[in-house]
């Protein structure tokens, strides 16, 4: 069974919707961690349970999230000190049933330097679940 969360649950959601993180993608990262089910119904909903996995190093949900096509075989603890700042969505789009993309900007802070990741992220759903399948940076 998939560990729950490897860093305190916060109290807010770090995704930046205005609800707890319980309420939010703490759902779906408890749906994971109980059954290994992938219950994010949108590409937005599970790009933002992913922001919120990076932000609480929950790397389990990261590498299920990530499409077995393009999946690493692991992920690298993140760097001590790293911080992440916050989310930011610039738009996404459900192009058919099965496929969507979400163009974001995550910001993060390391070392005392401030970086951005701006990216648009391609995701396919199967079996009724979305996966991240890869991006473009921007």
């Amino acid at each position: 069974m998939p560990a729950a969360h490897s860093a305190a649950a916060p109290d807010s959601c770090p995704c930046g919707l205005p609800r707890r993180y319980a309420d939010c993608c703490g759902a779906l990262h408890a749906a994971f961690a109980a059954d290994g089910r992938l219950a994010a119904p949108t590409p937005e909903a599970l790009m933002r349970s992913r922001y919120t996995a990076f932000v609480l190093d929950l790397r389990d949900y990261l590498l299920a999230s990530w499409h077995a096509s393009t999946r690493p075989a692991a992920l690298e603890p993140p760097e001590p000190g790293l911080r992440w700042l916050g989310l930011e969505l610039r738009h996404h789009a459900q192009t058919d049933a099965e496929h969507g993309t979400v163009s974001f900007v995550a910001r993060s802070k390391l070392g005392g330097r401030a970086h951005r990741l701006q990216e648009t992220s391609r995701f396919v759903r199967e079996g009724g679940e979305w996966f991240y399948l890869d991006g473009e940076l921007s």
